[in-house]
């Protein structure tokens, strides 16, 4: 259709946002950066609210990644997302299509009020920073490089890791004989090691050794496999480190009761982040 005579009546941009990445670390083609590096973000429509309803495409991702597209058309891949941009992404658009501010329910850790707190969203985009990923952890002669996981890896890793849980919840309940209970129960476990093994190894970019350069996935998987303790853990605390610095921190929260401050951690699980708005 050309010429539509409604078109002044189509959605425009309601936010601009700067991702935390400042547009590094996306795959060729993945995004469309302006020159000012501020993305318009779109409101949702009443197809994406849709979306994001449907159990299915939520579990595998679909529906995040629709939405993504519908408002926010200069992310041609949101598959690619680096994990650190997620957050920020979900948040703005919930600014376009909701407003800055968001209800949040809470409980006083200290005398177990229950209340409402509207928070805004402005000071939580502000929050979200980017690991600086140009320092590599040294350890001996070995210099290791990071980079961030994709929205594909997380998500990926994330259902693999629900899956393997969900065993582990319903073993204890089942008429399964004992070996094979405990059968099934080490085998879980072993995946989801398995699970963190291949997310470690998604988040590192490359290893250096005086002789080498390694960026191959397989061999730096094969080194985390064979690594001794210490230098297994180094590298996961240090990327759970990273990780940690990307996400929307915990919020101060003042009880209205008891005037004692605590903190709030704020999760963007798709279906509570946007369905209490609508």
């Amino acid at each position: 259709m050309t010429n539509n005579p409604l078109t002044q009546y189509f959605r425009q941009p309601a936010v601009y946002i700067k991702l935390p990445s400042g547009g590094k670390h996306y795959a060729d083609g993945a995004i469309a950066m302006p020159p000012n590096q501020e993305l318009p973000v779109y409101p949702m429509t009443a197809i994406d609210e849709i979306t994001y309803r449907t159990p299915d495409a939520l579990f595998n991702g679909n529906a995040v990644v629709s939405v993504i597209k519908s408002c926010i058309p200069a992310i041609n891949d949101p598959w690619s997302i680096p994990a650190m941009d997620v957050d920020t992404i979900l948040v703005a658009i919930r600014m376009a299509s909701y407003g800055t501010t968001m209800e949040v329910s809470t409980t006083c850790p200290h005398c177990d009020n229950e209340a409402d707190y509207g928070i805004d969203l402005r000071s939580m985009i502000e929050s979200i920073k980017s690991p600086d990923y140009s320092k590599p952890l040294v350890d001996g002669d070995l210099e290791i490089y990071f980079k961030p996981m994709t929205y594909q890896n997380l998500n990926e890793n994330n259902q693999r890791q629900f899956e393997e849980q969900k065993i582990l919840q319903v073993l204890p309940g089942t008429d399964m004989p004992e070996d094979q209970r405990m059968s099934a129960l080490s085998a879980a476990l072993m995946k989801i090691t398995e699970i963190t093994v291949q997310a470690l190894a998604q988040s590192i970019a490359s290893v250096k050794t005086p002789s080498a350069l390694v960026s191959e996935p397989e061999y730096i998987e094969d080194m985390l496999r064979n690594c001794d303790r210490r230098l297994f853990n180094k590298i996961r605390d240090h990327i759970v480190e990273s990780k940690t610095g990307a996400e929307i921190q915990p919020l101060k929260i003042v009880c209205g009761e008891c005037t004692k401050e605590y903190m709030q951690a704020v999760t963007l699980d798709m279906t509570s982040f946007f369905a209490d708005a609508s």
